[in-house]
């Protein structure tokens, strides 16, 4: 019992040295060594007139790129590129042969043809989801209705010109993404440019260069992101214009010339 009371003693007396003594010795070195960096310093010779000061910490670029837009502008501009984003995987997946002419259907609907397999025909193109399959569903639905050859033509024609404008519509928001985005970045540069005026025309002294940073920053950087969501989006938007263009073309000279050899069938 005895030797475990002096074992018990003996740790609370190691503890006290750890927690209590031991940060006094810290603390007296501190103060040593906070009474002896004046004489060190003391002991370092002056700097020499016109010498540069060192230079201050900066943040990260992607840190002062925030601070200078604001939460406001970051929230509007993250808002515009994951929508570019989206509409642009979009358009990509809709501007290809496989969606607006598969030619799996071209081959399956002139063998129907061929066998003079009308419904069949017509069912095929009905059930396909492509730009081409709705144009000769609506032609050889026409006809099925009773209706000539000529009428055939101008539902197809009805129906192309809807499924382009629902392509170039979906097509249109990238444009306008891209009309969009250096326009708000105009707006940042002149309320960036403001906030700097102000600092100037408010200040009993001359303004420090740090002071009008912040107002240059946000007019530079709102700037700067606005262009680089703009010139990507209007050159894709381009782009896919005159691609889906194409194969929109492509897939009327197709559906045409089922048709006709449809109408020889009949």
């Amino acid at each position: 019992m005895q030797r475990s009371t002096l074992t018990l003693g003996t740790l609370l007396l190691a503890l006290v040295a750890v927690f209590v003594i031991a940060p006094q010795g810290a603390w007296a070195q501190d103060e040593g060594d906070a009474a002896e960096a004046p004489a060190a310093a003391a002991a370092e010779p002056a700097p020499a007139e016109g010498a540069a000061p060192a230079p201050a910490d900066r943040t990260s670029y992607l840190g002062w790129a925030y601070k200078s837009l604001g939460l406001g502008y970051s929230i509007v501009f993250l808002a515009l590129s994951f929508t570019l984003v989206s509409l642009l995987v979009m358009n990509l997946i809709k501007a290809t042969r496989a969606s607006i002419a598969p030619p799996d259907l071209v081959e399956a609907f002139e063998a129907h043809l061929n066998a003079k397999q009308f419904s069949e025909a017509y069912e095929l193109a009905n059930a396909d989801d492509s730009f081409l399959g709705k144009v000769l569903a609506a032609g050889l639905g026409r006809l099925s209705n009773g209706g000539d050859y000529p009428r055939a033509i101008e539902a197809m024609q009805e129906v192309g010109e809807e499924e382009n404008m629902k392509l170039d519509h979906r097509l249109s928001y990238m444009a306008l993404i891209g009309t969009i985005a250096p326009m708000i970045g105009l707006l940042g540069t002149v309320q960036g440019m403001i906030a700097s005026f102000d600092v100037i025309a408010t200040s009993p002294t001359t303004p420090k260069p740090s002071e009008l940073a912040e107002g240059i920053a946000t007019a530079l950087f709102t700037t700067l992101v606005g262009l680089v969501i703009a010139i990507p989006a209007i050159a894709a938007y381009n782009i896919l214009r005159n691609r889906v263009a194409e194969l929109v073309l492509q897939a009327g000279i197709v559906s045409e010339g089922l048709m006709s050899r449809f109408e020889k069938s009949r």
